[in-house]
């Protein structure tokens, strides 16, 4: 029997979903993560804007093309938010993103069988992902999260130590819903890593809140034994007055301050970023001045949008910006991101890195750099190794390399 567990949006819902796929392959089930014909589904849903709550409820009818009779099961933000159009389309189960055991108690009083719900996330041959927390308190004015996951939570030191020393790959990466909210009984973030300073693996960390990037932070992240420094601090707009109305809580000068701080302690950082365009309130001269913290800011990759009002959240009462001025803002944010990537590339050419393979395209090997740089080998290596490799010049959507 086969199940496909298929998943839209972020990487906590990718890293929940790797646990359905564990506790379904307790079962006997082969499980894949791709559409395909299949003997079950679970639909992992995304509400973090319109577009993804769509492409969520379109999922159904693009399953009814490889099955038309196949149950299917569906979770996730977007079926918290509202579970009607699931059933509508004839979904067997739905639920919400609060506690996703419940679609594999579902999926077992279906078809039987006693899950082992004590499993870790399945992960590839090259990254675990480990989620610490889930919720957020933040209610930042634009953003529906906070009301689909619920009130802060954290998970226990020991057991996140526990499945970071069992993962069975080179890279491990902490995440959660706002990772820098990370409290076990007093033991913040900093003492969470302290706590993995024996893991003998490459440790990242997923997006971060600006405000709690300190010394006590960078410091835990020196002594780990080999820390990939990409640091994904979610800026969303490069306007201090749009960044009050967003209910965020720092200015773009701080921002810019905590970059340099970041800089001062890892010179070759990666600093990624969340950029939304044609937030109601942006004047001309706050997308201004988006565009310009870009190079500003030296960012190695940002992830832009355009903003998305959402029900139930602060800023739906605002007036929304016409489509076509959020469109042509979201093309210039991509172009100055684009040429904010390049200019980071080109700082390591001819430099040594170090890299694991993730996989051979029959071209090349492909894989990413501590610093999270997407970097292509002409040649095919082991996957789940680390080379030492020398960076070349810019090449598709990262960088060549050749071995060092």
């Amino acid at each position: 029997m086969i199940a496909c567990v298929f998943t839209l949006g972020c990487k906590v819902n990718e890293v929940e979903s790797a646990y359905i796929i564990s506790a379904v392959r307790s079962l006997g089930w082969e499980v894949t993560d791709k559409l395909c014909p299949a003997d079950a589904y679970i639909l992992n849903t995304c509400a973090v804007t319109r577009e993804a709550e769509k492409k969520s409820r379109q999922l159904i009818a693009r399953v009814r093309k490889f099955s038309e009779t196949a149950p299917i099961f569906v979770c996730g933000c977007s079926s918290q938010r509202d579970e009607t159009p699931y059933y509508g389309r004839g979904a067997e189960f739905v639920c919400g993103a609060m506690d996703k055991r419940e679609v594999i108690a579902a999926f077992c009083e279906k078809f039987g069988g006693q899950p082992d719900y004590g499993v870790y996330p399945a992960q590839n041959k090259t990254r675990a992902f480990i989620k610490v927390q889930d919720g957020c308190d933040n209610f930042c004015s634009y953003c529906i999260i906070p009301y689909l996951r619920g009130r802060e939570r954290s998970r226990k030191a020991e057991d996140v130590l526990k499945e970071a020393e069992a993962a069975d790959c080179p890279e491990i990466v902490l995440t959660g819903v706002n990772l820098s909210a990370y409290n076990d009984g007093g033991l913040k973030l900093d003492g969470l890593i302290k706590s993995l300073y024996g893991i003998k693996k490459r440790i990242r960390l997923g997006s971060l809140e600006t405000e709690k990037v300190n010394d006590n932070l960078l410091n835990a992240l020196k002594g780990l034994y080999d820390f990939a420094p990409q640091f994904h601090l979610s800026l969303q707009s490069g306007s201090t007055p749009v960044l009050r109305d967003m209910n965020r809580r720092y200015t773009a000068e701080s921002f810019l301050e905590k970059c340099d701080k970041i800089y001062g302690m890892f010179p070759a950082a990666a600093i990624t970023t969340d950029i939304i365009a044609g937030f109601p309130t942006e004047t001309d001269e706050d997308f201004k001045q988006s565009v310009e913290i870009i190079s500003r800011a030296g960012f190695a990759r940002v992830h832009a949008f355009c903003y998305s009002p959402r029900e139930g959240t602060a800023a739906y009462k605002l007036k929304d910006l016409p489509p076509k001025i959020k469109s042509a803002r979201l093309a210039q944010i991509i172009s100055a991101a684009a040429e904010a990537e390049k200019q980071y590339i080109l700082r390591f050419s001819g430099k040594q890195l170090d890299f694991i393979a993730e996989e051979y395209d029959g071209e090349y090997t492909v894989g990413y750099t501590a610093n999270y740089i997407r970097t292509y080998l002409p040649a095919q290596l082991q996957t789940g190794v680390k080379y030492n490799i020398i960076m070349g010049q810019p090449f598709k959507d990262g960088a060549l390399a050749e071995i060092g």
